[in-house]
């Protein structure tokens, strides 16, 4: 899969595709629906896939309260390529995409810029300054430009919508059969290994750390997790604490990872962290012996989960 960072990075050889236009955050069955289709498109008419992307994505550019992410770029890009997507167009979101009107998008950036065929989108699909174009544009545009035009229709679960928004709540909550029954798959958190303060290896827990990057994390406490290295096939199995941590007075949040019958140093490593099972909520302990004491209960719990699965 190939990503083009930003307009200015759009060459010849990209002219010619079927695309989409989103945030994707999640990527969840909604958006896979649209995907399904956007490729079958491209198979039709023998075009690639191409699907744009914002960062930071708009709503964290407004400040609008700044939901929590449920997929970082890295993330979103790793479920992309599995899913098939030949391109990603990734544009940063600032004061000059914010002010683009949607009609100098279709004729500057999909016609004359990458000479779309095709181009699918939700059926609640807004883009442009102040939000001003819509899909009767679009399809309107494509009526003129010659390229076709679809929308994909809402889809439900339990008869609800699938969203991102259902899909934090889900994870808030805690329900993470609920959460992979939205996303298609079980939810997980990408990042390289980075060094902390030493706190787990103090308690005689090490952990592997990863900063989580994002203004708010999409579900917080401690889970039953799996833990895959880049490049290796294992698939091991531990327990995360994802949040502030309290009893210490941390501000940022971070995912601690104590990776069970494992010795290695892997900083810098790559991990994808799938979360499993919710063991408890994060919370703050009087002291480091109340917390080490309360660690090695969720151990405990965790291993006693793991070794009641098929």
């Amino acid at each position: 899969m190939e990503i083009i960072r930003g307009w200015h990075n759009i060459r010849p050889h990209h002219k010619g595709c079927v695309a989409t236009i989103g945030n994707f955050d999640g990527v969840h069955r909604g958006h896979q629906v649209l995907l399904d289709h956007l490729k079958a498109q491209g198979r039709k008419l023998g075009q690639p896939s191409l699907l744009i992307t914002f960062e930071p994505l708009p709503r964290e550019y407004f400040n609008q309260s700044r939901p929590a992410r449920l997929t970082r770029f890295r993330e979103k890009i790793h479920i992309l390529r599995e899913l098939g997507i030949d391109r990603v167009l990734c544009i940063p979101f600032n004061e000059r995409t914010r002010t683009i009107p949607a009609r100098e998008v279709i004729e500057d950036v999909l016609v004359a810029g990458l000479g779309i065929q095709y181009i699918v989108t939700g059926d609640d699909f807004r883009f442009g300054k102040d939000r001003d174009g819509d899909f009767e544009m679009l399809k309107a545009a494509g009526e003129k430009y010659g390229f076709g035009a679809s929308h994909i229709n809402t889809q439900t679960v339990a008869v609800e919508r699938v969203s991102s928004t259902r899909i934090r709540e889900t994870l808030q909550k805690g329900d993470l059969a609920m959460a992979e029954e939205l996303l298609g798959r079980p939810y997980f958190i990408m990042g390289r290994v980075v060094y902390g303060r030493q706190l787990g290896r103090t308690l005689g827990v090490p952990t592997a750390n990863i900063r989580l990057q994002r203004y708010r994390s999409a579900l917080e406490g401690v889970f039953a997790v799996t833990v895959e290295i880049e490049g290796s096939d294992e698939v091991r199995q531990g327990v995360a604490n994802i949040g502030i941590r309290p009893t210490v007075d941390g501000k940022e949040p971070l995912l601690e990872a104590h990776i069970f019958d494992f010795e290695g140093d892997i900083y810098g490593e790559l991990l994808k962290v799938t979360v499993v099972k919710k063991i408890r909520e994060e919370r703050k302990f009087p002291g480091l012996d109340e917390l080490k004491a309360e660690i090695e209960r969720d151990i405990g719990k965790t291993r006693e989960f793991f070794s009641q699965l098929p």
